[in-house]
């Protein structure tokens, strides 16, 4: 059975893979090559901390898509986060907040409003909301379990250096061997330094605010987003916790006003959390947590190097606009092990740069493309430019009865298709999008995009209300 080694000595010094990180990506890589008998070790700082069921939600959530929920089944991961606790949701709406042009007050109207539901798109769930330390914990508890894998916790990488493999050295003198080096250490990742990987980035003009909060009613079903021209203003639903209802929002903004917003004490900061948000907002009776971070886009020039392979925010972070984030990492997972995996299976060195390339080949257009899209919303949105602001609550109306439209759309974002087509775009560098205009920046990300149906064949499949795939 795998262990969490401390300050003792591991039983085998060395590897096949070695993975700095042992969070949500690494860990689940980790699993998955270690439940086909790979020997595999995992270096983190910190582990979770043992789940309490009476504790409040924990303030750092991800929305898990279907095909995450699946990847972790594959490793046997879910029964534990099942064991543990998770909210589903069945509905998801969006809009944009619209107000009187004299008065200024909100419109109550949803006109604009796109509502997409699981049953309509005949799926059981349109994803779950889960704390990231009980995802974490549940493939760790999944970890403990593999002979073939051991947890290094805490461990403080020191050195990192080429053999004929290559090796880690911890702060305590410790010192591993693998064949590979997996980087799935955040954005800051010691390992991509090392390895002398650039990145492109670009910081948003906008930073999140994320609140735990207590509200009153009923346990919600739904996660919404309402648009302003200053950001959305998200709610997610979370388990309820004796008897009690709680829920993670989410208030992008500029950094003044994100600042501003900081410096109130939780009283007022609630009765302003609840003027703010939309009246779908249940009544909040207690600001719990709060914490805040700038947006910004990261990408990895490369994903791989000698002996050395990125996965998760270590290769890339995306605007958490539809928190896409962490399946992203998912979705990474499962192709790198794939790929390992299936050059091991024919005898083939699993470490060679044809096989992480196969990898980078697969994954760096799909995230690019992901990003290309999130940032098309926020270029979008993220304006009060009046014939942009005309198209975009057309094109929310439109998709709220566009029953085709929001299939494809729901179901590409739960990971159960691929709409674009394999030979993606040209993606541009991040330092090629240097213009401040929100229209020549939507124009940048819309060129190069997939072709999409002409207005007559969109307008011919709102009439027909075609419900086939």
């Amino acid at each position: 059975m795998a262990q969490n080694i401390g300050s003792q000595t591991s039983h085998s010094s060395h590897y096949d893979v070695l993975i700095v990180g042992g969070g949500m990506v690494g860990s689940a890589i980790a699993c998955q090559l270690g439940q086909v008998g790979m020997k595999v070790a995992v270096f983190d700082r910190f582990a979770p901390n043992a789940f309490d069921a009476s504790q409040q939600p924990d303030l750092r959530v991800s929305a898990l898509s279907p095909a995450s929920i699946e990847l972790l089944k594959k490793v046997h991961a879910w029964k534990n986060i099942e064991a543990m606790r998770y909210a589903p949701y069945q509905r998801m709406a969006v809009w944009e907040k619209l107000h009187h042009p004299i008065s200024g007050a909100e419109i109550p109207t949803r006109m604009n409003r796109t509502e997409f539901d699981a049953e309509e798109l005949g799926e059981p769930l349109l994803g779950v909301i889960v704390e990231n330390r009980i995802t974490q914990l549940a493939l760790h508890q999944r970890i403990a379990e593999l002979d073939t894998v051991d947890l290094i916790v805490p461990a403080e990488v020191a050195d990192i250096e080429q053999t004929q493999g290559v090796a880690v050295t911890l702060a305590d003198g410790r010192r591993f061997t693998g064949e590979l080096l997996v980087g799935a250490d955040g954005a800051n990742s010691v390992v991509k330094q090392w390895a002398g990987i650039d990145t492109e980035a670009k910081a948003y003009e906008q930073h999140a605010l994320v609140v735990t909060v207590k509200y009153q009613g009923r346990q919600e079903d739904i996660t919404w987003q309402g648009f302003t021209a200053t950001g959305p203003e998200a709610f997610l639903p979370l388990p309820d916790i004796n008897g009690e209802h709680y829920g993670s929002l989410v208030w992008y903004n500029t950094p003044e006003n994100i600042d501003a917003l900081n410096l109130l004490n939780d009283e007022p900061f609630r009765k302003k959390l609840q003027r703010s948000f939309p009246d779908e907002l249940p009544e909040v009776t207690e600001v719990l947590e709060r914490g805040s971070f700038p947006l910004i886009r990261r990408h990895a020039e490369r994903y791989f190097g000698e002996r050395v392979v990125l996965a998760g925010d270590a290769a890339h972070t995306i605007n958490p606009l539809a928190g896409q984030g962490v399946n992203l990492g998912f979705q990474d997972v499962l192709t790198l092990t794939n790929k390992i995996i299936d050059a091991r299976d024919r005898c083939e060195d699993f470490w060679t740069l044809d096989v992480l390339s196969g990898y980078q080949n697969v994954r760096r257009p799909q995230n690019a493309m992901m990003m290309r899209i999130m940032d098309l919303f926020y270029h979008t949105f993220s304006n009060d430019i009046m014939p942009v602001k005309l198209v975009r609550n057309l094109g929310l109306s439109v998709a709220g009865r566009f029953t085709l439209g929001q299939k494809l759309v729901m179901k590409y974002a739960m990971g159960l298709v691929h709409v674009w087509p394999e030979k993606l775009p040209k993606v541009p560098a991040l330092s090629e999008l240097t213009s401040n205009n929100p229209l020549e920046m939507i124009k940048s990300q819309l060129s190069g995009m997939p072709d999409l149906p002409s207005p007559k064949s969109l307008w011919q499949q709102f009439r027909n209300r075609d419900n086939s795939l």
